[in-house]
């Protein structure tokens, strides 16, 4: 019997090249500069994008003549220019993130049943922009446009958990920084326990709070982070404690995780980061 010749593999297909390679590069520049915490060296931006320095150098001159990077000359570094903060504040204009997180509020209502909000920092407090009320359940005084002290609130220490240390220890520096609504026995009034509750919050990859807000209410909430893992919201529930057994929150909180790496993906194009500063 002949044997049969196997059919030969077909060959990967090639990569295809950008059509406009300049174009591409120029904005491999601008993400690779908005991903840092500050300016890069044209030579540490050619090695970083794999890009030849005297393209480099060309796309920056054109960049600057357009306001895109900014030359600073004395430290021979470039970092993002007025053009591209103008870029960044007209996509705030748009309010995408109310646009983008409001359906996924509602659909984590459906999911779990209890209320969510979708929540930014402003200074040390916390902003709610979006609040969806689930069915039958009470209003809560996280109303749109309410601002509440961040290390009261669950949505307040997600975010505070994804920033550096450095910068949470800035927002709290004396205990003047710390306020309660009413007493709540281990109320976090100091900045030693935030701190370690923050700690807590990385270690568990999502945040708590039990009744600081709202006596006999309780949240989860976890942080929407950006393309460097900078936290620019926090998705939360909250509900009667007394309805939610301490054993199901892991549950819940996996829900609001979800939800949170959806908004980051749309916004971002990439889930929330895992908490690690």
């Amino acid at each position: 019997m002949t044997p049969v010749n196997p059919i030969p593999e077909a060959p990967a297909a090639p990569k295809l090249a950008s059509k406009v390679p300049a174009a591409e590069n120029t904005l491999r520049i601008l993400k690779l500069l908005a991903s840092r915490r500050g300016p890069m060296a044209a030579s540490s931006i050619a090695t970083s994008l794999g890009l030849p320095r005297s393209s480099v150098y060309h796309l920056l001159g054109v960049m600057e003549a357009s306001g895109f990077v900014l030359h600073l000359h004395e430290e021979q570094r470039y970092g993002l220019g007025i053009s591209a903060f103008e870029l960044s504040s007209a996509y705030s204009r748009q309010e995408p993130l109310s646009r983008l997180g409001r359906p996924l509020l509602a659909s984590l209502v459906d999911a779990v049943g209890e209320s969510a909000h979708l929540a930014v920092l402003h200074g040390r407090d916390v902003l709610y922009i979006v609040e969806d009320r689930a069915k039958n359940r009470p209003s809560l005084v996280t109303d749109v446009g309410v601002r509440l002290p961040s290390h009261l609130t669950a949505s307040g220490r997600a975010i505070l958990a994804s920033l550096p240390k450095s910068q949470a220890r800035a927002l709290y520096p004396n205990a003047e920084a710390f306020t309660a609504r009413h007493y709540v026995e281990g109320a976090i009034m100091k900045y030693s326990a935030l701190s370690s509750h923050l700690d807590q919050v990385r270690q568990r990859g999502y945040a708590t709070e039990h009744g600081e807000v709202t006596p006999g209410f309780g949240s989860i909430a976890a942080a929407v982070t950006d393309h460097s893992g900078w936290p620019t919201a926090a998705v939360a529930v909250t509900f009667l404690e007394e309805k939610v057994p301490v054993e199901q929150w892991p549950v819940l909180a996996a829900r609001v995780q979800k939800a949170a790496d959806e908004l980051s993906s749309r916004l971002y194009g990439r889930p929330a980061s895992t908490l690690t500063h």
